[in-house]
């Protein structure tokens, strides 16, 4: 574990300033020494990534605590699938990369998503017709509050659409250390999804490797470079309506709709803020990106206060004019 490093400026794909003292742990063993450290201090763990789904204020008074291990090992296999065990603080992209290259399928739609391999579950992130959690066999941790080593199978992470337990019952309690993935070597590839299907343009047969270069192809002609444009990425959650909803709604037939396996329908939350008008729009240094209405980005000196004003002036804009209340998929820390 390293030392308590003081007042460090804390990594967040939306480049907002944010303060807070951190810890570096390599793993478990080095995480429950990290509760015992907090617990003497009298300081709260928050445990954070690359910063890439969340708006920080300035200053955060709890120890931000990041995981190093960016290991990769192989922990089961049989004729059909590979378990491997992956450390928290392997770059996403680069592992699904890995997953491809070594012949592996079902992680290739999740290409280019920012952020960790620990924040994946957190989120549940989903991207083209797929979500993290239909490839975890379990995560390991540790309990922040007990200092116990704790591992959870998939039922026990509670996915749904954009969520877990870690943004439930366990949010700011499980430093996640470690996370299984169970991935096929002959599954059929998913490119359902219209978008997808449009960028293969029909080639046959296919390759995952073909599908992941759609995937960042894709997401590079939709979405701003962090690097360049400062992002969280998708900003809002897609709203999910019923069928009622949507042929009583003035322009529902004309909305894009995704069906959901329990009847009802996802809607694009891009489409509905594209089509009030708000391309653009800015509140202090944070502006709604021209590109992709889903995305908010830091035009320079934003703060955690212009990111979610302009958040609220969105929703209220929906609301007034479709009736239906976004969602933030970011994580808001501290106090605006």
């Amino acid at each position: 574990m390293t030392s308590l490093q003081y007042n460090r400026q804390l990594p967040n794909t939306l480049a907002l300033p944010c303060a807070a003292d951190t810890l570096c742990v390599s793993g478990i063993e080095q995480a429950r020494d990290a509760v015992r450290l907090a617990r003497a201090l009298g300081r709260s763990l928050l445990p954070l990534g690359e910063g890439s789904n969340v708006v920080l204020p300035g200053a955060l008074q709890g120890i931000a605590l990041y995981v190093t291990d960016k290991s990769v090992h192989e922990v089961g296999r049989d004729n059909e699938f590979v378990t491997l065990r992956v450390g928290a603080g392997h770059a996403w992209h680069a592992f699904v990369c890995t997953t491809v290259a070594e012949g592996y399928v079902g992680l290739e739609n999740l290409a280019l998503i920012p952020g960790t391999v620990g924040a994946a579950p957190i989120q549940n992130i989903g991207a083209y017709g797929r979500e993290v959690a239909a490839f975890i066999d379990a995560v390991h941790g540790v309990d922040l509050h007990s200092g116990d080593s704790r591992s959870l199978n998939a039922a026990q992470c509670e996915f749904s659409y954009r969520h877990s337990v870690f943004k439930g019952a366990l949010r700011d309690r499980f430093l996640i250390c470690a996370v299984d993935f169970r991935l096929s070597k002959h599954a059929a590839l998913d490119t359902h999804y219209p978008a997808l299907a449009t960028q293969l343009d029909g080639q046959a047969p296919l390759s995952a490797q073909q599908v992941l270069d759609a995937v960042v192809a894709l997401r590079r002609q939709r979405l701003p470079d962090p690097e360049l444009e400062p992002n969280v990425g998708s900003f809002f959650k897609n709203p999910v309506v019923d069928a009622t909803w949507l042929r009583n709604v003035d322009g529902g037939t004309r909305m894009p709709q995704y069906p959901q396996p329990d009847g009802r329908i996802k809607l694009s939350a891009a489409w509905l803020i594209d089509h009030c008008g708000l391309k653009g729009l800015r509140e202090g240094g944070a502006c709604i990106a021209s590109r992709h209405a889903l995305v908010i980005t830091n035009r320079g000196g934003a703060t955690q206060r212009d990111v979610l004003t302009l958040a609220e002036r969105v929703v209220h804009a929906v609301q007034q004019r479709y009736g239906l209340t976004l969602e933030m998929e970011p994580r808001v820390y501290g106090d605006a």
